[in-house]
């Protein structure tokens, strides 16, 4: 089976105050120093943020396994420490001031290019790296990925509020993330060479300080033999982590089992099925971008199903997927429990049944 891995990015909330705050400096030792289930633990950009990456993995019980193991042990420590754990896509609310950032040499270069982006960059997303075998296999997943990618933000889509309000989006972070210099979509590539022709563009210019900058939601790894997927969110229970990591090993997989004619959607249509996805989420209709017409998320999920079908029946994963999917699809995404979090009990509920549902 072709693996994959998952990195989760987290918040470190103060409950008290409900605002992101930064653990002690033996706080985040300790939180650094935690290999559950073979994971390991690592700074992220701010401060007040950590990211956990799994194992390589080939079954989805493998993986369900390191992520529960990792958010059990990062939220014990957080407790400890008087701090809450949570898989928010955004900080509900963030402090006045500038975002402290992780004192990395990398990270102070991208804060000191872009100060008005960085300064409020609260944000959590959970990226998952499939493996390929080569460049060219690579290159055609990734092409194949394109017309997926806005039900994959939708389904993903777990970060409504922003600076203390409903920012009237099922995924601010996929909103907020477009003021960055390369990302969104990316382009159809003729092939291996084009590829690395367009990167070597993009690499030379003034507002790409590195590979890791440049920020599409699906791209190749310049460090793995990996494609990664980042259009989700950070999500707050960990099934639906393996859930949306399982549909994404999937697609990588037909992409490349079957890829057919792989459609290319007009960039404007690409984009749009993106901002509509990134403002309902699994609510209202969604795109059928080979088609070039609306879809229910019903419809869009039986084409998904069918489209990866094959894969998830050789994976083993055809319950286990269908039957997140369908709860996704019925209860909502991410964003919506939030919402209904906050409607029953402001931003104090939302923190706490976030931080409950880490460990589900």
């Amino acid at each position: 089976m072709r693996t994959f891995g998952i990195e989760q990015e987290f918040f470190l909330i103060n409950p008290a105050t409900g605002l992101p705050a930064v653990p002690r400096h033996h706080v985040h030792n300790e939180l650094m120093a935690l290999r559950s289930g073979g994971t390991h633990t690592h700074p992220e950009f701010l401060a007040c943020q950590v990211e956990n990456s799994t194992p390589i993995c080939t079954t989805g019980a493998e993986a369900l396994e390191a992520v529960v193991a990792a958010r059990q042990d990062l939220s014990a420590v957080a407790r400890e420490a008087g701090l809450q754990l949570v898989g928010l896509g955004t900080a509900p609310r963030i402090p006045a001031g500038p975002a402290p950032v992780h004192a990395s040499e990398r990270y102070y270069a991208i804060n000191r290019f872009c100060p008005g982006i960085t300064s409020e960059h609260y944000v959590c997303g959970t990226h998952v790296h499939v493996g390929i075998e080569d460049l060219e296999t690579g290159v055609q997943a990734l092409n194949s990925l394109r017309q997926w990618l806005p039900l994959l933000t939708a389904l993903g889509a777990n970060s409504p509020f922003w600076r203390g309000a409903d920012s009237g989006f099922a995924s601010w972070r996929t909103i907020a993330y477009l003021r960055w210099s390369i990302h969104g979509i990316p382009p159809h590539f003729a092939d291996a060479r084009d590829y690395l022709a367009r990167m070597e563009f993009l690499l030379a210019s003034d507002v790409v300080l590195d590979a890791g900058h440049i920020g599409w939601g699906a791209r190749l790894s310049a460090r793995f033999p990996t494609l990664e997927i980042r259009v989700a969110d950070a999500q707050m229970g960990a099934s639906d982590v393996v859930v949306l990591a399982l549909v994404m090993r999937a697609l990588v997989s037909a992409g490349i089992h079957s890829p057919g004619r792989i459609p290319d959607p007009a960039p404007e249509a690409l984009d749009m099925a993106q901002w509509q996805a990134a403002k309902f989420g699994t609510r209202g209709n969604h795109y059928d971008l080979a088609a070039g017409t609306k879809a229910s998320l019903d419809r869009r999920l039986d084409a998904l199903l069918t489209y990866i079908g094959a894969e998830l029946e050789d994976s083993g994963d055809t319950d286990f997927v269908g039957t997140g999917l369908a709860r996704i699809a019925g209860d909502g995404n991410g964003a919506a429990a939030q919402r209904s979090f906050f409607h029953a009990g402001g931003f104090d509920a939302l923190i706490s049944e976030a931080g409950a549902r880490i460990l589900d």
